[in-house]
């Protein structure tokens, strides 16, 4: 029993060890977004279309590289060797150099410039919908997790519940129906338990996938589900959403982009010209020339391509006025969810809960005292279990109002 005794300690002093080797870290949200932020696929993904879109520019900068044409050869005389004399070696050389149109060139640079903004506007728009989602997962683990200890006092208070009533069956002060009642209701509280054990391990899982693995497995939450909410008035969410929504700035560089496409269309109408330089060379003699090749657009003159970029440039158009407005109504429709899930916390902690909670104590009371049955304190759990629900519902709807008010004005953590 000794040599028991002192391995069990051993065990218990390593395992403590263990424990104190290894803290549960604590994450805030912005940490989370933060980490997200910066390991999330989706994330790498558009930012290197920023990269790809800025070499885009590096591109449309170039100035066209010359073409050199190097020809060489023997003459073979067809004539009388004394006509012709010896034969002979010749050889040209051709360099040619497009002189570029410069409205057509500043045209370019600016279209690849505005890709830029949009990639970047692209890219912001995906910061933005992670950075409300990871919030949203966050506040929806902590939903879960209150209702799966929610979950798990009412199993405990039924289990003590069963076992009085297995008591005073077996003295015979209540009949057996009411342990086969009690016994269903234990049954189902664990079950209830069980699934929101699952639904909390379910949002743990999802914030894994979110932030690609980056979290470690024991992480833990420092926000709370029921902290306030501070935001501006409306009148300056509508200012900061139509100044910082990424999908509108998007929609103005893409717009912006178009008008460029324009210009570049039709400055490509203009005429094209190449420099040209050759130089013959053969055993008597050398010759250096010097022209001017130029490509007059006579016939076609890219109506089609400039039809299609005014076209195009009219759909972003309409698309930007059409967003803008739908985006106000989401602003909206935010803000009225916010307001009415505020209303409803108020409701909850104003009253309805502590109600709840004395009737509760008071049919448990009753029940000790036997001047009530089981199904009165049955009834005052349900009535208390309905009323926690809807206050930890309504926390959640809260903070997603928010956090969709948040992603509509891009407000997250920067990297």
């Amino acid at each position: 029993m000794q040599k028991i005794y002192i391995l069990l300690c051993l065990f218990f002093s390593f395992s403590s060890f263990a424990l104190a080797k290894e803290p549960v870290t604590k994450y805030s949200i912005k940490e989370i977004q933060r980490l997200g932020l910066e390991v999330n696929g989706l994330v790498l993904a558009a930012r290197s279309q920023v990269n790809i879109a800025e070499a885009g520019v590096v591109s449309a900068s170039a100035y066209p590289n010359p073409e050199v044409t190097v020809m060489a050869g023997p003459d073979a005389p067809r004539l009388p060797f004394e006509l012709t004399g010896p034969a002979t070696m010749q050889r040209t050389v051709t360099v040619s150099q497009p002189i570029e149109n410069p409205f057509f060139r500043q045209a370019r640079i600016g279209s690849a410039e505005a890709n830029v903004e949009v990639n970047r506007a692209s890219l912001d728009q995906v910061r933005a919908d992670l950075a409300a989602q990871l919030r949203i997962r966050v506040y929806e683990l902590l939903l879960r997790k209150e209702q799966a200890a929610m979950e798990t006092a009412i199993f405990d208070v039924m289990e003590e519940i069963q076992r009085r009533i297995k008591l005073s069956v077996e003295v015979g002060e209540l009949a057996r129906f009411e342990l086969i009642r009690a016994d269903t209701e234990v049954m189902t509280a664990a079950s209830r338990k069980e699934a929101a054990l699952l639904s909390a391990e379910r949002a743990r899982v999802a914030l894994f996938q979110l932030t690609a693995g980056a979290l470690p497995p024991d992480f833990a939450i420092q926000n709370s589900l029921s902290e306030p909410v501070e935001l501006p008035v409306l009148e300056e969410l509508y200012q900061q959403v139509l100044a910082a929504n990424p999908e509108i700035l998007r929609l103005e560089a893409e717009q912006n982009r178009t008008q460029l496409r324009i210009e570049q269309e039709r400055a490509s109408v203009l005429p094209s010209m190449n420099i040209l330089y050759s130089n013959f060379q053969d055993r008597q003699f050398t010759s250096n020339t010097a022209g001017l090749s130029v490509t007059v657009p006579l016939f076609y003159r890219r109506r089609g391509e400039i039809n299609s970029a005014i076209f195009d440039s009219a759909r972003v158009r309409e698309t930007l006025e059409y967003r803008r407005y739908e985006i106000n109504r989401l602003l909206e429709s935010a803000w009225q969810a916010m307001q009415i899930a505020k209303r409803r916390v108020e409701m909850y902690e104003g009253g309805i809960i502590r109600t709840a909670e004395n009737a509760l104590r008071v049919a448990e009371a009753a029940f000790r005292l036997g001047e009530r049955g089981f199904i009165e304190v049955l009834d005052t759990q349900r009535i208390l279990r309905t009323a926690r629900l809807e206050l930890l519902q309504a926390y959640f709807e809260l903070q997603s109002a928010a956090a969709e008010i948040d992603r509509l004005r891009a407000h997250y953590p920067k990297e």
